[in-house]
């Protein structure tokens, strides 16, 4: 079953990863966060990975000779995939690919002022995909240097915070821009700190966390397969996490509820 992207304008969609060896990639993400994959509508260099029969996020193989960097990416549902690419444009933003269509359908992919990868999609969405729910990711970061310039970008290009019934609407709470879709928080902007730079764990991007039952049987699988961690575990009062990086370089946060004793 499936919906429009009109039901749910300026909220997250999907995540997708584009990778080099989506064979490896299937077998890694499978690995640490306990998903089967079943092919796209797209193709075979598509696949979908499932949690528990689950829709959670897409897999595409990049060519080889593409020199671009292996990393997640959110797409955010748009009424109209035209409009949304002529606000990009006009607010000095970089459009990279698109409108195209795809399957049920039109995607485009751009990055904001700051270089965070993000898409759009305009077409048929999975209804009970929805970020923090089960069969999702948990949450979405954009990690940016100016969190309410951001918000400004995104709430003029998505129409976040309008005057339309369903909009996302932006709050600012605990020193960040929380998005919120009905009552589901969707996603928070970070800001500060975040420099240009070649290091990967700190230029602005769009981040993706992932739930896991157990934060060391992740560590250790990701290791074991040729990824890596690329920051101590973490914690709040009620979660750990730790980012890893897959054997390409894409990275992705993992994380767990927190039980004491």
């Amino acid at each position: 079953m499936s919906t429009s992207s009109h039901a749910m304008f300026g909220a997250p969609c999907w995540v997708s990863l584009m990778t080099r060896d989506l064979e490896a990639a299937q077998q890694f993400y499978g690995s640490v966060l306990d998903w089967t994959f079943r092919p796209a509508r797209l193709g075979d260099a598509f696949s979908v990975g499932l949690h528990e029969g689950i829709p959670v996020a897409g897999l595409g193989a990049l060519a080889r000779d593409l020199a671009v960097a292996v990393a997640w990416t959110p797409y955010f549902a748009v009424d109209d995939a035209d409009v949304t690419t002529a606000r990009i444009r006009e607010r000095c933003a970089t459009l990279a690919v698109g409108p195209l269509s795809f399957g049920t359908g039109r995607a485009a992919l751009a990055a904001d002022r700051d270089g965070a990868v993000f898409g759009i999609w305009e077409g048929e969405v999975i209804p009970d995909w929805g970020v923090g729910r089960k069969g999702a990711p948990a949450w979405l970061e954009l990690r940016t240097r100016d969190a309410f310039d951001a918000a400004i970008f995104y709430g003029e290009v998505l129409d976040w915070g309008c005057k339309r019934p369903g909009c996302c609407q932006v709050a600012y709470e605990d020193d960040h821009v929380v998005l919120r879709h009905g009552e589901d928080t969707v996603a928070r902007l970070s800001g500060g700190a975040v420099e240009a730079a070649p290091d990967p764990q700190v230029r602005p991007r769009w981040h993706v966390h992932f739930r896991v039952s157990d934060i060391e049987a992740a560590i250790r699988t990701a290791t074991g397969l040729g990824g890596s961690s690329v920051s101590p575990v973490e914690q709040s009062e009620t979660d750990r996490w730790v980012t890893l990086s897959d054997p390409d370089g894409g990275l992705f946060t993992v994380t767990s509820p927190r039980f004491d004793g």
